[in-house]
């Protein structure tokens, strides 16, 4: 999936231009990869949200700066800690034709028909890594997980192979597990044991 985004070409000079940029619903950005090297942008911070929100972190943004076209991955980002507001953006220009490198979420569907019986589902793995080219990656990969039986655990190599991009995190790492409810709660409970806080010179009704 690609999403046009107009952009306009940004001064880095003096500093205080970035947050002008703010204060006038924009966003300082920057673009590198495939033969450009910090071109300093800016978009629109409403804009940008829309799209992200709609299309996902892992749609190509076709940058569109006075009728040039990049087509780019959105890299980085940084949002400010208490507002959420963005601060600035980074996208990576990519050729169409060559496979990268991203993350996607980790999806697990249905419900285990070990859960069914009594125990309690585990996941351990939350992303993954992906390759494919730009137009190809994923924003989250599903797993059916609704075989699964209480004592089975499911890992990387178990997702079936899909024609459009690859999974490059180990083959042995495990996704998830279903569990003996007992086993489950005791061992909930010696985390929270072990997670106690030891007080120290406390005081006591003689002191």
């Amino acid at each position: 999936m690609s999403v046009v985004l107009k952009v306009e070409e940004r001064a880095t000079r003096p500093r205080s231009i970035r947050r002008k940029l703010r204060e006038e619903g924009r966003v300082p950005g920057a673009v590198n990869g495939n033969g450009i090297q910090n071109l300093s942008i800016s978009v629109n911070a409403r804009q940008l949200e829309k799209d992200i929100r709609e299309n996902g972190m892992n749609a190509v943004y076709v940058l569109d700066l006075d009728g040039k076209k990049i087509s780019t991955l959105l890299h980085t980002y940084e949002l400010d800690t208490f507002t959420k507001s963005w601060v600035h953006v980074e996208f990576l220009a990519v050729d169409m034709s060559q496979e990268t490198e991203v993350e996607a979420e980790l999806s697990l569907v249905g419900t285990p028909k070990g859960v069914k019986a009594g125990g309690v589902l585990e996941q351990n793995l939350y992303t993954v890594v992906v390759s494919a080219t730009p137009d190809k990656l994923p924003e989250r990969v599903e797993v059916d997980i609704t075989n699964l039986e209480i004592g089975d655990s499911l890992v990387i190599a178990d997702i079936p192979k899909h024609e459009e991009f690859s999974i490059v995190t180990d083959a042995e790492e495990q996704i998830c597990s279903v569990s003996e409810m007992s086993a489950a709660v005791e061992e909930d409970a010696e985390t929270a044991e072990a997670a106690e806080p030891e007080l120290v010179n406390a005081k006591t009704e003689e002191d």
